[in-house]
């Protein structure tokens, strides 16, 4: 009868064995001798993954081009699934009164050590439920990169019938022919309030304004992510309820981000915290029926070569080592390819050359 053959981890800890004998004598602490041997059994059982870099990135998404895209609603149900089952966006998307009552306590997501108890005062700031007709028809999820530059999408992002945007991105004039103006929910990082608007201390009104751009919009804040972010982002809502302005804040639930961050990280996403396009992707595939999402482009060049800037708006470069974008990207364009959602890289077809055709 012939023999099985021994598993890896067996084998790696016989060639091991063999070849210990052969090793001088060292003096490196017995521990330290330990863990450099399981290293070794574990890159021999698990070799290491290796990130494709722009480049072959690049050249991968070129070799799809020209294919029709065709939504698969039998991948699209499996991934609402997963999604509902982890994250549950319908119910968790924001903090309400049916999620948050009175009493509550809940951790911040970005922080271990710091909770919070829901009090009188802060139950008072949050709507009865989501305030949205769920599900969602057809929604535009626009991020910020420059590859909508001179991208013509303006129309096609507005023709959407929800649309959210992230980190309060301009819209004037000149930019509206690439990205549109129609927006529903736009998000906003407190360090953006913090750095723009010197925390609302000083010049409530500039912020007030500035924000007029997105007419009757939800603004969706992570107040009860970081400590630190807490008090700017109640300062929004209170300086847009002082100035009855038409924008409303929503406060992203901790407990639908942190639960989405563990989703995509056992998706193979490794990094210090997702990007608020990822989150806000996220959110539209379980709130919304068909997701286009536009300005998903993190690298330097696009398809055909060319350099871009890395927003549409400006190029300054993200803190290196906090989000992993290449690795989100790679995501959301398998998601792309599995027809879970439709990532737009090209320019989009004017409407009116196609009707005069």
């Amino acid at each position: 009868m012939r023999e099985r053959s021994p598993a890896p981890r067996q084998r790696c800890g016989r060639r091991m064995a063999g070849l210990a004998w052969k090793w001088p004598r060292t003096r490196l602490p017995v521990g330290a001798s330990a863990l450099g041997v399981f290293v070794l059994c574990w890159l021999y059982i698990f070799p290491v993954y290796r990130l494709p870099d722009e480049k072959e990135i690049v050249q991968g998404v070129l070799l799809q081009q020209g294919k029709a895209w065709r939504r698969n609603h039998t991948a699209v149900a499996v991934f609402r699934k997963l999604l509902e089952d982890c994250c549950d966006p319908g119910q968790l998307f924001a903090m309400t009164k049916q999620n948050s009552p009175m009493g509550k306590n809940l951790w911040f997501d970005g922080e271990f050590l710091y909770s919070f108890t829901i009090d009188n005062t802060t139950y008072s700031l949050f709507p009865q439920a989501t305030p949205f007709q769920l599900p969602l028809k057809k929604c535009s999820v626009v991020g910020n990169g420059g590859i909508l530059k001179k991208s013509g999408c303006g129309k096609q992002i507005d023709q959407a019938d929800f649309v959210m945007r992230c980190n309060l991105p301009p819209l004037s004039r000149e930019y509206r022919k690439d990205v549109g103006l129609k927006t529903q929910l736009v998000t906003a990082n407190p360090s953006i309030i913090q750095k723009r608007f010197q925390n609302l201390l000083w010049s409530r009104k500039a912020f007030v304004d500035s924000v007029k751009v997105y007419n009757h919009s939800y603004i969706y804040m992570p107040a009860f992510s970081m400590k630190t972010g807490t008090g700017p982002s109640l300062r929004v809502y209170y300086t847009l309820k002082d100035f009855g302005a038409k924008q409303a804040v929503l406060f992203a639930n901790p407990n639908f981000l942190r639960d989405i961050g563990k989703f995509w990280k056992s998706k193979g996403i490794h990094a210090k915290r997702l990007s608020t396009g990822l989150f806000l992707v996220s959110a539209a595939l379980g709130l919304c029926e068909e997701v286009t999402i536009y300005g998903f482009w993190p690298f330097s060049v696009d398809l055909h070569g060319k350099f871009i800037s890395h927003h549409y708006y400006d190029n300054v470069l993200p803190d290196s080592g906090f989000h992993a974008m290449p690795e989100e990207f790679l995501q959301l364009w398998f998601l792309h390819k599995s027809g879970v959602l439709r990532m737009q890289l090209e320019q989009c077809e004017d409407p009116l050359t196609q009707s005069s055709a």
